[in-house]
């Protein structure tokens, strides 16, 4: 059993950001699915703070593109923050971060947005 996942949401003025902490897999990525395409539908700018997960599976990555979507749709948008290097490599790997922009730091999304 692997580090169990956290979630927690701060919603800001013009953005909400999401920290999640701990693996992103198949058994805990129903309750990140849910609070994204939740929080995606608001229209308003929303990052994905990967920063503590330390583990990410394929459905853990779907469940960002159908984030990543659904915020498009609704006239918003979708930023990730991730340090770790073997998570970057997979959003490098799987072309996800030509679909999501991707930021080292909180604070480098937050530019950005």
């Amino acid at each position: 059993m692997g580090d169990p996942l956290t979630i927690e949401v701060r919603r800001e003025q013009n953005y909400v950001i999401v920290t999640a902490a701990g693996e992103i897999d198949i058994s805990t990525v129903a309750r990140m699915r849910e609070c994204l395409f939740d929080l995606a539908a608001s229209g308003r700018p929303l990052v994905a703070d990967l920063d503590q997960v330390s583990f990410i599976d394929s459905t853990g990555l779907a469940a960002l593109v159908g984030t990543a979507k659904r915020a498009t749709a609704c006239g918003g948008s979708l930023y990730a923050v991730c340090g770790r290097p073997k998570i970057r490599q997979l959003f490098r790997i799987t072309g996800l971060d030509r679909r999501i922009p991707l930021a080292s730091t909180l604070d480098e999304a937050l530019q950005a947005l």
